[in-house]
């Protein structure tokens, strides 16, 4: 899913090129020929998908950009309301505190930055660091998966590597 939403917009998107990846799967199985592991003949699947889904949508314009109509439904559900007693139409429970912890809030920013600057990569490194970083994969098998040489992917992942590592840096001030 990782892998899928590197590439398209939204996460129904990704959930669709997930589904097409196993419609391939299981179309392909039986030409599959082990040279490399399922897991990375698998996301190499999940990657094209992916690629083609992205190349659909590009030129796509969403339905719902074609309208002015505001949005009907209302910011809070009316459930969260107490309907009667004492004080009707406060909130029947107070809504969770925000969380207070400056790491815990620095953290999630941390990650926003860390993503943000994944989507921002040319779509070599991107897929590279993504595959290595994010979900994991061996060096060989991002080579299997991506089809390149391990010193392109060796290429490839350092230099999307540098490029997070700078962004962080400059959210965090201590860039030069």
């Amino acid at each position: 899913m990782r892998l899928a939403r590197q590439f398209v917009k939204s996460e129904a998107s990704a959930e669709d090129v997930l589904q097409d990846a196993w419609l391939g799967v299981l179309a392909g199985l039986e030409a599959f020929e082990q040279r490399s592991s399922f897991r990375t003949w698998f996301f190499s699947i999940v990657g094209n998908c992916a690629r083609k889904r992205a190349t659909k949508e590009a030129k796509l314009v969403p339905f719902s950009t074609l309208t002015d109509a505001p949005d009907s439904e209302p910011a809070v559900a009316a459930s969260r309301f107490a309907e009667a007693g004492r004080w009707p139409d406060h909130w029947a429970e107070a809504p969770s505190p925000w969380p207070l912890p400056d790491e815990a809030a620095l953290g999630k920013e941390l990650a926003v930055v860390v993503d943000r600057a994944i989507e921002a990569l040319p779509a070599g490194q991107r897929e590279v660091v993504t595959l290595r970083d994010v979900l994991g994969l061996s060096a060989p098998e991002t080579c299997e998966a991506v089809g390149i040489s391990e010193a392109n992917q060796r290429v490839l992942l350092h230099r999307g590597r540098a490029r997070v590592r700078a962004a962080l840096e400059e959210t965090l001030g201590w860039a030069p």
